[in-house]
């Protein structure tokens, strides 16, 4: 019977480029699971084992590995930092108990890393931050602590500082044991010695340790009463207090250090032991129904209970699909039959294995927080709940965003038509946020994503590990279409061919609604001109009509039905008549409300060097930008704007030309806005002469 307490599930998580990969190699090392330190910008990382991560340097699925320290076992999730994968963040946070923030210490808290610090606070998890990075060139430890609270809103608890700074940069002050950890140049992280405090830091040290006994005292009245007496807490007193205001999330315990230079990364390992919480100290997952609704119920953490387990991440390999799941309750052994709630069909456990990175290993069984990965099972998909088939119960489901950007794709030859669909089918599967389609009128298929760079990878995969070589299209925009004035409206089908006829008349009102309000249908019928029975068949109708507008094809949101009255006839009318009726009802009257087209707006933080920040908010005003504001940094400026997605195709090669190679920039998805009507009236005709050629 394994010991819970000394369990921890933690993910790495962070802005591009913050050092996620490189921290997660260096926690490897020192916990002996790997020799030799692979590191990414070689395309060598443990935890980048895709073609595509090891060519780009960048983390796109997030990887899970298993070690020990000082007795605890980490299961570590490291995940990537690029906005077109947050979804990887998202549903790895969702299974984790706690989490390492990885912040660059020159670049600071960056757009990134406010998308995931805000997905970690909606998931709950608790996390300590690492400044790392401090050899480079403009790093501020305490300027990044100030952004913390500044831009995330969060209560950082420095717990180290730095010796040095840049490429002077040799060690950590230990704030609670007043010691200093310096390492040699020889690059090796167990080359260290324990010193005491420089001189010239002591004054500085004092304050701090004041600060972060000040910050978390109030945790535990016996110590605030000791502190406020004069008497200084003992060190396993302020670890107490620590440990319970982490857990709560009332604060984050602070670190710093260089992990690509080894320096630093010991402390964070001890803190992960010392801060995060174990399984059993999370709040437990709350039980729903089929529909999402929560039962009351919670799968509390304990192997004696019946079986809870969540499938959060589905990756294809050589052997077949690998489902990763986080057992919640329970005990699982090979062989077991699971009930999947989502299909309500049992699935078997062939095989179960634990993973690091690439490589696994068999085991016989697991239990209650561990993260394992199932081998065998038919039907399943990312956020079902596997569980106990004799005690049914269903976890929080995920809830994913919709893709922004679309493209059109097809074979080369037309024989790999059928190997294509397949590849497809098994990378929707591993990723909620892809989306393929086929289009009913031209039969392309069409790929929709999160960004350009998401669909790339999408692309790049399907020629070189499926060896289906296709013909991409270029990007489209998800517009969609809305209306603007209301109107008041009746429709008759009335339908005669011998026998029984149809009829259907319905009187109605269609009106605008708030942005982001969706579709809302209401009955204010009196008196039964449209018996009961047949609404919720006038409100399928014209659901129905939603994904089609009038303009040029795209869904339609945001506007309501009411219906006002109406007529039924006792022997024709039924509610497939008043089904077609509202279908009817919805092309006749759309046109007449003033439908306009929206288009998806962007939210886009681009960083720049001094020198180029005109020519960056000259361009960003030339694709319709909105500037929010611009930040001023060490090593540039962040220009924030809100942008329409069409005009930032290829962002990037003009961004990079503008800035000499140095700018960067993300973006992620932030709402609908009208299009202004020169540019609906293009995308209108585009679609119309798209849709003649078909």
């Amino acid at each position: 019977m394994t010991d819970l307490s000394l369990y921890r599930n933690i993910g790495i998580f962070a802005h591009v480029d913050a050092g996620k990969t490189t921290t997660t190699e260096r926690i490897l090392k020192l916990t002996g699971k790997i020799h030799k330190i692979g590191e990414v910008h070689d395309g060598a990382a443990t935890t980048d084992f895709m073609v595509q991560e090891q060519e780009r340097g960048i983390t796109i699925q997030s990887a899970a590995t298993t070690c020990f320290w000082k007795d605890h076992r980490f299961n570590i999730i490291d995940t990537p930092g690029h906005v077109d994968f947050t979804i990887e963040v998202y549903r790895s946070l969702k299974v984790l108990d706690g989490g390492i923030g990885v912040f660059c210490g020159s670049g600071g808290v960056e757009p990134q890393s406010e998308t995931n610090w805000r997905y970690a606070n909606d998931s709950k998890v608790s996390r300590v931050i690492y400044v790392n990075k401090l050899d480079r060139l403009g790093a501020d430890f305490y300027r990044v602590v100030k952004q913390v609270e500044d831009v995330l809103g969060a209560v950082p608890v420095v717990m180290t500082l730095p010796i040095g700074s840049e490429d002077q940069f040799v060690g950590v002050v230990d704030l609670l044991t007043r010691k200093a950890w310096v390492w040699d140049d020889s690059g090796d992280p167990l080359k260290y010695e324990i010193k005491d405090v420089p001189a010239d830091m002591a004054a500085d040290v004092e304050k701090w340790r004041e600060r972060l006994i000040d910050q978390v005292a109030d945790q535990d009245d016996d110590v605030m009463e000791k502190y406020l007496g004069g008497e200084e807490p003992a060190i396993d007193e302020i670890k107490r207090c620590l440990r319970k205001g982490t857990i709560n999330m009332d604060f984050f315990p602070t670190y710093c250090g260089s992990s690509f230079k080894n320096k630093g990364v010991q402390l964070v390992l001890d803190a992960v032991v010392d801060y995060l919480p174990n399984p059993t100290e999370v709040k437990p997952q709350p039980e729903t129904d089929l529909e999402g609704v929560p039962t009351g119920e919670f799968a509390i953490v304990d192997p004696n209970r019946p079986v809870r387990a969540l499938v959060f991440k589905i990756m294809d390999d050589r052997f077949g699909a690998l489902n990763f799941v986080r057992i919640y309750s329970g005990r699982l052994k090979k062989g077991d039959t699971l009930l999947n709630t989502y299909t309500g069909k049992t699935e078997r456990v062939g095989r179960m294995v634990e993973m690091h990175a690439d490589d696994r290993s068999e085991i016989e069984s697991a239990q209650a927080g561990d993260i394992v990965a199932l081998i065998g099972l038919k039907n399943v998909q990312t956020g079902h709940t596997l569980c106990d088939p004799d005690k049914p119960a269903t976890l929080e489901p995920m809830v994913f965003p919709d893709p922004v950007i679309s493209v059109a794709i097809a074979p080369k030859d037309k024989g790999s038509n059928e190997k294509m669909g397949v590849a497809l089918g098994k990378m929707v599967q591993e990723d909620p946020s892809f989306h393929v389609m086929t289009d009913e009128d031209s039969g392309e298929t069409i790929l929709k994503g999160m960004g350009e760079l998401h669909l790339d990878i999408k692309v790049d995969i399907l020629r070189r590990t499926h060896g289906v070589d296709v013909v991409v299209g270029k990007p489209q925009v998800a517009y969609r279409e809305t209306i603007t004035k209301r109107v008041e409206d009746e429709y008759t089908h009335k339908k005669q061919s011998g026998g029984s006829g149809q009829y259907g008349k319905i009187n109605y009102i269609i009106e605008p609604l708030e942005p982001g309000s969706g579709f809302q249908f209401e009955s204010v019928v009196v008196g039964g001109n449209v018996p009961r029975e047949y609404w919720p068949a006038i409100e399928k109708g014209f659901k129905s009509m939603l994904d089609k507008g009038v303009l040029a094809g795209f869904p339609c949101l945001d506007f309501k039905v009411t219906l006002t009255d109406g007529a039924f006839h006792a022997v024709d009318s039924s509610a497939i008549a008043f089904e077609i009726a509202a279908k009817a009802a919805f092309r006749q009257s759309i046109p007449k409300a003033a439908p306009i087209l929206l288009e998806p707006i962007m939210k886009v933080d681009t960083f720049t060097p001094d020198a180029h920040v005109g020519d960056v908010i000259g361009d960003l005003n030339r694709r319709r930008g909105m500037i929010k504001s611009q930040d001023a940094g060490v090593t540039g400026v962040r220009v924030k704007a809100d942008v329409p997605l069409s005009e930032m195709f290829g962002y990037i090669g003009d961004l990079r030309t503008m800035t000499s190679g140095r700018g960067q920039f993300s973006m992620e998805f932030s709402h609908y806005m009208p299009c202004p009507k020169n540019v609906a009236d293009e995308v209108i005709k585009e679609v119309n002469e798209r849709n003649k050629n078909k």
